[in-house]
This record gives C-alpha cells, sequence and structure tokens, in this order.
C-alpha cells in the first residue's frame, strides 16, 4: 500500500505539501495540486483518516441530529445532507431523537461530549435552554433546519406565509367553504408548526372576510392514515362538506384523495384538496402542493456548514437564511362546484 511519502517523492513535494493539497486545509498552488492528485490516484493512494485527524484535528466526520427516521420529510433533508458531505468528503453520524427523554439527554451528555464530530446538524428539533447551552459548549459549528436555535445559524421555512399562500391559491379559485388539517399537540412541540399553519390558514381566511368555523377544523399525524381519517370527518356529513381541504402535509392531502374517492367524491369536480412539502408522491396523485424541497434544505444546511468549518474557502452565507417555497398547481385544486 503506497504511503505519503511515496505519494511526495513521485509529486516531487514535501510530505506536508501533500497532505494539505489532500485535505484542503491550507494554500497549495494549483501546479503543486494537479501534481500530487495525479501521483495518489496512479500510486492508488487513499487518505488515512486517523492520519488525517491527528494532523488537521479533524474528524471529517458531521453529526445529523432529526426528530423522527420514519417520516417522509427528515428522511428527505437527511439524505441531501448526506449526499451533500459526501461531496465534501465528510462522514455522518446520525443521532435519531425520537426515544425517550434518557435517551436523548445520553446523546448531549454523552454522545456529543465524545466529540467524534467537526459540526452539527440539527433537523427540525426545537431544543431546551440546558440542549443550546451544551452544544455550544462543545465549541464546533451548528446548523439549525426549521426552526431558530439561540445563536446558531438556521434555516427557517416561513410557517404562516406558507399557509397563507395555499389558502390563498384555494380562495383565488372561489372557494368560502375552505377546511384545514392540521397537527395534534403532540406535532406542535417542535417551533409549534401547526399552530403556525392554522394561524396562517385563519389570517388568510380573515382577510378575505371570511370566518374560520370551528367545523372546517381537524387534527391529524402528519401521515397518510391520519389524513384519511380526518378527511372522513370532514366530508362525512353533506350538510356541512366544505368544498376544498388545505392539509398541513402532504401526506394528509394525500390521505384526503383517498378519502374522498371512498366517499364516492370526485377530485377534484366535488372537492378540491392541497397539502404541503412537495412530496415525491404528490405529482402522482396530481397534488397541489406548496413545495419546500426537503432535499435541498438538507444540502444548503452543508453549504452553510462548509462557510463555518472553512472560512474563506467556502462562499459566505446569511446567518439566518430564509427556505424558499413554490405553489405547484396539479390536477386536485379547481373552482368549487355550482
Amino acid at each position: 500500500m503506497a504511503s505519503i511519502e511515496d505519494v511526495a517523492q513521485r509529486a516531487g513535494v514535501s510530505t506536508a505539501t501533500v497532505s494539505r493539497a489532500l485535505s484542503g486545509n491550507g494554500p497549495v498552488s494549483a501546479a503543486s495540486r494537479l501534481k500530487v492528485a495525479e501521483a495518489a490516484a496512479a500510486l492508488d493512494y487513499v487518505v488515512s483518516s486517523s492520519a488525517s485527524s491527528l494532523a488537521s484535528g479533524r474528524t471529517k466526520n458531521v453529526g445529523l441530529m432529526v426528530p423522527y427516521l420514519t417520516r417522509w420529510f427528515f428522511t428527505s433533508v437527511v439524505e441531501g445532507a448526506q449526499q451533500a458531505l459526501m461531496r465534501h468528503g465528510y462522514d455522518v453520524t446520525l443521532y435519531n431523537l425520537s426515544g425517550s427523554v434518557a435517551e436523548r439527554e445520553t446523546v448531549f451528555d454523552e454522545f456529543l461530549q465524545r466529540k467524534r464530530i467537526d459540526g452539527i446538524i440539527t433537523v427540525s428539533l426545537k431544543l431546551s435552554p440546558g440542549e443550546v447551552e451544551r452544544l455550544h459548549a462543545l465549541d464546533r459549528p451548528a446548523v439549525g433546519v426549521g426552526g431558530p436555535i439561540d445563536g446558531v445559524r438556521t434555516l427557517t421555512l416561513d410557517d404562516d406565509a406558507v399557509s397563507s399562500l395555499a389558502t390563498a391559491h384555494l380562495l383565488a379559485l372561489g372557494h368560502t367553504k375552505i377546511a384545514h388539517i392540521g397537527g395534534s399537540e403532540d406535532f406542535d412541540l417542535e417551533f409549534h408548526i401547526p399552530t403556525n399553519r392554522r394561524r396562517g390558514y385563519e389570517a388568510a381566511l380573515r382577510e378575505a372576510g371570511i370566518e374560520p368555523r370551528p367545523e372546517y377544523f381537524a387534527t391529524a399525524d402528519f401521515t397518510i392514515q391520519g389524513g384519511y381519517h380526518a378527511a372522513k370527518q370532514l366530508l362525512g356529513n353533506p350538510l356541512h362538506r366544505p368544498t376544498a381541504i388545505f392539509a398541513s402535509s402532504d401526506e394528509m392531502a394525500i390521505g384526503c384523495i383517498l378519502a374522498a374517492r371512498d366517499l364516492g367524491l370526485v377530485v377534484p369536480r366535488d372537492i378540491s384538496i392541497m397539502g404541503i412539502d412537495g412530496h415525491e408522491l404528490s405529482e402522482f396523485f396530481g397534488l397541489t402542493t406548496v413545495s419546500q424541497s426537503p432535499q435541498a434544505q438538507g444540502e444548503h444546511a452543508v453549504d452553510i456548514l462548509m462557510s463555518l468549518l472553512v472560512p474563506g474557502k467556502h462562499p459566505e452565507i446569511p446567518e439566518n437564511s430564509p427556505i424558499d417555497y413554490e405553489l405547484i398547481v396539479r390536477s386536485s385544486t379547481s373552482r368549487p362546484p355550482e
């Protein structure tokens, strides 16, 4: 197996130059970098992770913290982040915080304290003051996705604006009887997303001169099954049936489409349905949605982290960045029935 000395000899440079060229840390001329790359390729040289860590003080590993691994949104963010980190030569340590309080404390009190990571990305996690304090005590760059964390660079979605846009789309089509399926109390713990989205929905209605109706609101668990059962309740009474449903997630909106079909309703002739997310199945179901591109969020979080890990090498990114979103109109929404 070739050594760093072999690469240095073949390239005609010092071992220090080889180390800087292959790690990307430190100044190296373009000509020397090319010589080192060609020599390493010719010798099938692979950088020793342990030696690199000792030399640079870095592990080339990033901790990725998520509240769930069973939901499409979170796995999509993780996928985008993992692919971007791999392109930068970083490994990933995944921390799933969906367990008990004791397990969550173990992650902060033990696993993170080992400092086998160069940085941390948190996804849709609202940290307690104590957890924020322990995060800062690690003295490692951190990036948050999905909501503000004190003293941490964040990517944040304006949930009020997103739900207002979704509701405004239905209003523009002429709907006045618009129901909303939001998240249950269990899902209001992380950044109050269900509360914010309901607030945006109600604000858009009031701006149009329509007072929200309590019977047009239902909660679910952000799953297809949850959306299905909630829609059955909203659509089951023909005397108080809405003409449109706005669900707080695409998965719940897909459940609404299935419930409507089981009740003999035609989408969108009898009922218009839309969601939020940009789920991979939304196009298949013809679902109108406000896409927030979760995979791109993971990639953007890595861009921010890289700018913190290697200042000057990567473009500067604003301290708190809004997440882009886009209304995508498909066949699940149309004008209300006459």
